[in-house]
């Protein structure tokens, strides 16, 4: 609770091709490796690596779409689903929501390396024509490849191509917060959330360790560090010096972290595992004004992971 409003899911937003535009939806399916489509596809180069807007900031410009009953609970891709790609100056890609048949192998993704499917020579020549250099789209292949989270803050979890944890959650009112020391605000979607809540105080969610979302438990892992991504305007591709140059003021570790030596990083929002999924609980979801209850929290940032 905070001035007596219940703290609630204010958005929920999944990332189905890493770096590109997300898409905002009422509700979301949860499974073992975070929302169900989430970080699903990424593009990779020559080489096999991950394309992220660190290096490729017009990534930002490609939007995605699913079908809408791809967001229920339950439902299986047919034939005629796709998930369509579109973005500045280039024809749609539309994309067999059914697993394709080709793998890719030698893929890599920050410390993880193995074998993906490959979506084919059209979408190859639609990102490479994109991008202006060799590059493959593929999806995360669930049924032979296995990609852990850090055992040291959640052992027992996996993800697909998420940066690190299956979750991320930021609040509104640290979102506001920010926003008041800056000159020009910024949108949400430079911090690429996958949960947004409001009622909250801000920077609170950092305390927590388990909150209930509607009927789920979620576990925080570890505050989330940010790249250079939100300095990216995610509306024109552009790079700057803010919010980072702002955050360093008030959200690096050297501020934050008073007990331990800073390595100058910056923090926002907290990055979280769904708890029943490694109870094998069948599929659920949880929708925009889910109330949010805050199970277990810690006192101070002296006892918060980073």
């Amino acid at each position: 609770m905070a001035d007596g409003k219940e703290v609630e899911v204010k958005s929920i937003f999944i990332y189905p091709l890493k770096s590109c535009r997300g898409i905002s939806v009422s509700e979301a399916a949860l499974s073992s490796t975070g929302f169900r489509w989430d970080r699903q596809w990424i593009v990779v180069n020559s080489k096999g690596r991950a394309c992220t807007q660190r290096v490729e900031p017009s990534l930002a410009l490609v939007e995605v779409e699913l079908p809408n009953e791809a967001l229920l609970e339950g439902w299986e891709p047919n034939p005629s689903s796709f998930l369509v790609i579109r973005a500045p100056g280039m024809d749609v890609l539309k994309v067999p929501l059914v697993e394709p048949s080709e793998v890719a192998n030698g893929v890599s993704v920050w410390e993880w390396s193995g074998s993906a499917l490959d979506e084919g020579d059209e979408a190859t020549h639609w990102f490479s024509k994109y991008l202006g250099k060799p590059s493959r789209l593929i999806r995360f292949n669930e049924v032979s490849q296995s990609r852990p989270t850090d055992p040291n803050y959640a052992p027992g979890y996996k993800i697909k191509f998420n940066d690190a944890y299956p979750f991320l959650l930021v609040s509104q009112k640290s979102l506001d917060v920010l926003n008041e020391q800056l000159k020009e605000p910024v949108l949400i979607n430079r911090f690429r959330p996958n949960i947004l809540i409001d009622g909250s105080e801000p920077f609170c969610e950092d305390l927590w360790k388990d909150i209930k979302i509607g009927e789920n438990t979620f576990h925080s892992t570890e505050l989330c560090y940010r790249c250079k991504v939100p300095t990216i305007n995610q509306e024109t591709a552009e790079a700057g010096s803010e919010p980072s140059e702002t955050l360093m003021k008030f959200r690096s570790d050297k501020v934050l972290k008073t007990n331990k030596k800073p390595q100058g990083r910056i923090y926002f929002g907290q990055n979280l595992v769904w708890v029943d999924s490694l109870a094998q609980e069948k599929r659920k979801t949880i929708k925009v004004g889910d109330p949010v209850y805050i199970l277990k929290m810690v006192s101070s940032y002296v006892d918060v992971s980073v």
